[in-house]
């Protein structure tokens, strides 16, 4: 239902946007606004994304500036991501790799 909702939302005001009646700015306000909430990661989806996109944790790790100690701790359950690497997670989950390279 959320994403019918957002997704009505965002046509709306793309509309309104092309046609003058809102501006850029308030158009990516409202885009902000219409993210996709950012799921928690278990161990075992890291590790199921990390293996669908065929990369080790020292790659996975270079991908997001991060060290492969903290992917294995991750992975492990010792640790959960956090930020911008649960953000980015999301991203490649969703779009695959190809949207962060």
């Amino acid at each position: 239902m959320r994403d019918s909702i957002v997704e009505s939302i965002t046509n709306t005001m793309t509309d309104l946007n092309n046609s003058g009646l809102v501006n850029d700015i308030t158009m990516k306000n409202i885009e902000s606004l219409c993210l996709p909430e950012v799921q928690e990661y278990s161990p075992e989806k890291i590790i199921s994304i990390r293996k669908k996109l065929k990369l080790s944790q020292a790659a996975l790790a270079s991908v997001f500036n991060i060290s492969p100690s903290t992917v294995q701790k991750w992975e492990q359950g010792n640790k959960k991501p956090t930020g911008a690497s649960k953000k980015l997670l999301d991203i490649i989950e969703r779009k695959g790799l190809e949207a962060l390279v």
